[in-house]
Parts: C-alpha cells; structure tokens; sequence
C-alpha cells in the first residue's frame, strides 16, 4: 500500500433500512435474523456459524466492551446486561450513518423511522413506502372494487406528499417476469372483482395485475421506486428474481422520470450492474449482499463496480430487527471499498481523489441526489 490516505467516507446515507425490535430476542430469536431462512437451523448447527454470524462476532463485541470474537453466549449475556435501548443506542452510534430511509412495510414491532433515528443520536429520518402492505390495508377496509380502487390511488398521492420513494415486494408476490407495460383501466378493474372476491381479510396481495398497477401508480409520482431484486426468504422463487427480467419495464417506465433502484440484487448484481449502466434513471444497490458474504465482501463489492457507473450505486444495510446489522452492513462496506480503492491508488490506476469522491458518492452522494435529501443534519418529515 502507498502512503496516501484510504479512501473511505465518513458519512454513510442508509438509503434501505428496517426498524429495530423493541424487546430483547432471546438466543435462537437472535440467531434467525441472521439468516433468511424461515425455518429453524438444523439439529447440531446454528445461523451464527456464518460469515455474517462471524461478521457480528467480529465487529459488534468491542462496542459493547467485550473481547473481538468473544462466544455467543458471552455476547447475548452482554446484550441482556444493557437492554435493547443501551445496546442500539451504543451500536447505532458507532455506524456513521447519518440518515436512514426506513421501508415501514415490515410486520412485526419495530421502531419507526423516528424512533430509529433518534436511538442513533439524531440521525436524519425518511420513509420509504412499501406499496403491497398499503394496499392491503385499504382492501381490508374498502367496500367493493370502485372504493379499494380509489382509495389505492389517493393513498399513493398522499403518500408521495411526504415519502421520499416507494418499495414493491413483487419479486416475491409474483416475481420479475410480470408483463413490462401499464394495465388497462378494464384489466385492473376485473383484477381487483377477481382478487377482492377471494380474499380474505389480512390476505396478500399477489395478483400480478394489481402488481403492476401499484408499480405505475407510483412511478408516475415521479419518485423513486425501490425494487427488491435477488435473494431473500424461501418465499420467493430465486431465477425469477434477477434484475435482468426488469430490462422491458425500465424501458417503459423511464418517461415517468421515476428512478428505479434495485435492491439486493446478489447473485444478480452483475446484471445489476448492467442495467445501471445501460439506463440513465436505473440505479443498484450494494447492500445486504455485504452483509451475508462477510469475510468476502470486498469480492462481491470489486463485481459490483465493474461496470456500474460511479454515480449509480448506493449503501445500504437493509437492517431489520438488529442493531448489529447496521455496524456489520457499515463496516463491511467501508473497510471493503476502502481496500478496493486504496489497490487501485497504489497500482496507479486511480487518482486519491478520484478514490475520495467515489468514495463519496457510494456512501452518501448518490442517495443525497436521488431521494432529494438535504446535505444538513437533523429529522426529516413530520
């Protein structure tokens, strides 16, 4: 290494998150939210023994005043000690995250976008509007087709009021392979007698039609639209998740002048990748990935920026339920990047400051300017 300084940003956008849970899990509770499993590890192993398991092992400890790598049980003693406030609060200070956009459409009793930021220290907070969940809700209370219609629409108005982009979960709802264009009016109408007529209260949505009205309804807010690509739980079919499938709706959707931004995206961020490059309002996410391939993330983060232009890639952790998500999703990607852009200095394929202001736009830039978040501290929204 040369003696310049690594390229590493100081301020980290976390343009993809979850809240926190309020209660303090207990060992196997803690466990699975290391694993996108929905099923219990087997018998003699444990989620732990992976390379996010390690991950938190590794970086997590000495912010709670434990030895590096100390045991699980050692670990979990310590987290009951402080309680689940003191131990967000001491993980979620040392991230340098300055502002979280928190997808409020997972169940369960997380904090809020507000209460997430203020465990932080006063960290910045945004709302992403997750389209499925919203709705959901409108279903259950609306009388017949005409009022779930309308009140889908001006939900989606109202919401582009004060959210600073949309989420759709229609990869694991349908899938990617969903026809590229708008439904018709009559289309929609006949989807939603269809699916309103089977349903039962607090059922989910997977009409492919209605997918793709919600898509439409909220790209022509003209905000961005957060798209889950890649891998996650077993509910969702793996092959019918890669960004790839996407290629004829971002063609379609770029007039509506949204910003499509892909999720996850592993094992697809190749394809990601792509697309980001191929499309002007396309953009890629890096997180997640990072997180779960641990150890190697540096490898899967040096795919990533191939071929994405420096300007279209974004941090993200995609937290949920832990504070210990958040420090291993920060540190994996700036100790990753930093690794990455100081060898390419060295090798005198970059400038430092080309690797500075990269450096930059990955961690925070690139979310400032696509989500229009002011550059000064402090919440957002109400």
């Amino acid at each position: 290494m040369g003696a310049h300084a690594k390229p590493s940003p100081a301020a980290l956008v976390d343009h993809h998150c979850h809240g926190l849970l309020r209660t303090e899990p207990g060992p196997d509770a803690f466990a699975a939210l290391l694993s996108e499993s929905d099923a219990p590890a087997p018998p003699g192993t444990s989620f732990l023994d992976s390379q996010l398991g390690y991950a938190v092992r590794r970086w997590c400890p000495p912010l709670l005043g434990l030895d590096p790598h100390c045991t699980p049980a050692e670990y979990l003693e310590r987290r009951r000690e402080l309680g689940p406030s003191e131990t967000a609060r001491r993980l979620l200070g040392a991230t340098g995250i300055t502002d979280y956009l928190v997808d409020t459409g997972l169940a369960g009793d997380l904090t809020g976008p507000e209460e997430l930021a203020r465990t932080a220290g006063g960290a910045a907070w945004h709302e992403v509007v997750r389209l499925e969940p919203l709705a959901e809700r409108i279903a259950d209370a609306a009388d017949g087709r005409a009022d779930f219609l309308g009140g889908v629409s001006d939900a989606v108005r109202k919401a582009a009021t004060t959210a600073v982009a949309f989420k759709s979960v229609a990869a694991y709802r349908y899938g990617l392979d969903f026809e590229p264009n708008p439904p018709g009016q009559a289309e929609v109408r006949t989807a939603a007698d269809r699916w309103l007529a089977c349903r039962t209260p607090g059922g989910r949505l997977t009409d492919p039609v209605l997918l793709r009205h919600l898509l439409w309804s909220a790209a022509e807010t003209g905000l961005p639209l957060q798209l889950h690509t890649g891998f996650g739980d077993p509910d969702l079919t793996l092959h019918r998740c890669d960004p790839a499938l996407l290629t004829d709706f971002a063609r379609a959707v770029r007039p509506t002048g949204s910003a499509l931004v892909l999720l996850h995206c592993y094992p697809y961020h190749r394809s990601a990748a792509y697309l980001a490059h191929a499309f002007p309002h396309v953009y890629a996410d890096i997180g997640l990935a990072l997180s779960y391939s641990g150890a190697r993330a540096e490898a899967v983060l040096a795919e990533a920026l191939e071929l994405a232009p420096f300007g279209k890639l974004m941090f993200s952790t995609d937290a949920a339920g832990l504070a210990e998500l958040y420090v291993v999703g920060a540190e994996l990607f700036r100790r990753g990047l930093a690794r990455l852009l100081d060898g390419w200095v060295g090798d005198g394929a970059w400038s430092a400051g080309d690797a500075a202001r990269v450096a930059e736009l990955i961690g925070a830039g690139n979310a400032r300017r696509v989500y229009g978040l002011a550059r000064t501290d402090g919440p957002a929204g109400a």
